[in-house]
C-alpha cells in the first residue's frame, strides 16, 4: 500500500517539477530583462508580420522605458521605412549613428552590428534619394564597422523574399563607385531588377 501512495507521489511529482522549473526560468528571464527589452521583442514579431503600426506602439513603449534603446530605435526606424515615412526613418537612423558612435564601447559585437546596420540602411536611404555620393560613404562606414553584419541577406530574407543574394552593400558601394568615376551622361545609377533585391538590414 505504501509502494503504491509512494508512486503515485512520485509520477505526480515529475511533471510537477518540470513545470515549475519552466515557470521559474521564464520569470526569472522576465523580470531580468534590462527595460525597453520585451516591448522592443514584441515590436519585432510584429514588424517581421508586417503590422507596422502595432511595431511603432511597441517601439515607442520600449523607448519610454529605456530611452535610447538601440534594438527600439533601429525597429522604429524600419517601421517608418515601411510605411513611406522616409524623412523620419533617415532622421532616426542618423540619430542612432549619432548615439552608438558616442557611447558604443570596443568590445560590444552586438552594438558594432547594430551601427553597422544603421550606417547600411541609411545608406540604402540615401542610394534610393538619389544621393549617391552619401549613400557611399555610409555605405563604406558600414562595411568598415563591421562588415559581417552587412555581407547579405540572411537565412529568413532569403525564404521572406525568394532571393538566394540580394544586391549586397559591398556590392552596390562598389557599383556606386565605378559608375560615379564616369561623366555624368554615362552613368547608369539604378538597375530596377537589382536594386529590387537590396533589403534593409535588422541586427
Amino acid at each position: 500500500m505504501r509502494y503504491r501512495i509512494l508512486r503515485r507521489f512520485v509520477i505526480l511529482m515529475i511533471p510537477l517539477t518540470i513545470g515549475a522549473f519552466f515557470f521559474w526560468g521564464f520569470l526569472a528571464d522576465f523580470v531580468h530583462r534590462a527595460p525597453g527589452d520585451y516591448h522592443t521583442e514584441v515590436g519585432d514579431i510584429r514588424l517581421r508580420s508586417g503590422e507596422y503600426e502595432a511595431a511603432m506602439k511597441e517601439f515607442n513603449k520600449a523607448l519610454e522605458e529605456q530611452p535610447n534603446h538601440r534594438g527600439a530605435l533601429m525597429g522604429r526606424a524600419l517601421a517608418y521605412i515601411q510605411t513611406n515615412r522616409p524623412k523620419e526613418g533617415l532622421a532616426e537612423l542618423s540619430h542612432l549613428i549619432t548615439y552608438l558612435t558616442k557611447s558604443l564601447k570596443p568590445e560590444d559585437l552586438t552594438g558594432l552590428g547594430t551601427l553597422a546596420a544603421a550606417y547600411a540602411n541609411r545608406g540604402i536611404l540615401n542610394d534610393k534619394a538619389g544621393r549617391y555620393q552619401t549613400a557611399l560613404e555610409d555605405y563604406v562606414q558600414a562595411l568598415k564597422t563591421d562588415e559581417g553584419a552587412v555581407d547579405g541577406p540572411n537565412l529568413l530574407h532569403r525564404i521572406l523574399y525568394g532571393n538566394t543574394r540580394g544586391s549586397t552593400v559591398r556590392d552596390r558601394a562598389i557599383y556606386i563607385h565605378k559608375q560615379l568615376q564616369l561623366a555624368p551622361d554615362k552613368r547608369l545609377m539604378r538597375v530596377p531588377e537589382i536594386d529590387a533585391m537590396q533589403r534593409m538590414y535588422k541586427p
